[in-house]
C-alpha cells in the first residue's frame, strides 16, 4: 500500500475520532436546549458516518460505484459545513486549520485515482 493511502486512512480515522468526540461533547453541555442537543449528537453521528464512507471507499471505492458516489458526496456536502461551522463557532486558528486540513485532505483523496489509494480491484 502506498503513502496516499495510508493518510487517507489515518485522515478517516481522525474524522470518525472528530465526530465521537463530538457525540461524546453532547453529554458534556451544561447550557442548550434539549433539542439542540439532539442536533448536536446528530451532527457528530454525520461526521462519524462520513469518516466510515471513506474507509469503505478506500477499501472497495475500486470495485462498487455505490460506495464512490455516496462517499465523495458527503464529502462535498460535509467540507463547507466545516468551513461555516468553524467561522461561525468562533473555533481557534488551529482548530479551524486541523478540521479544514481534514475534511479538505479527505475530500482530494477521495476524489483521487483509487489506484493511488490501495483499493481492491474487480475481478
Amino acid at each position: 500500500m502506498n503513502i496516499s493511502g495510508r493518510i487517507y486512512a489515518v485522515f478517516a480515522w481522525l474524522i470518525v475520532a472528530i465526530g465521537t468526540l463530538h457525540m461524546i461533547a453532547t453529554f458534556c453541555l451544561s447550557a442548550g436546549t434539549s433539542l439542540g442537543k439532539v442536533w448536536f449528537f446528530g451532527s457528530g453521528l454525520a461526521i462519524a458516518l462520513v469518516g466510515a464512507l471513506n474507509l469503505l471507499h478506500r477499501a472497495y471505492g475500486a470495485s462498487c460505484l455505490g460506495i464512490r458516489i455516496v462517499c465523495r458526496t458527503g464529502n462535498i456536502l460535509l467540507t463547507p459545513i466545516a468551513i461555516v461551522a468553524g467561522i461561525k463557532s468562533g473555533a481557534s486558528l488551529l482548530q479551524r486549520v486541523i478540521t479544514w486540513s481534514l475534511f479538505g485532505g479527505v475530500l482530494i483523496l477521495s476524489c483521487s485515482p483509487l489506484r493511488h489509494l490501495g483499493a481492491q480491484r474487480a475481478t
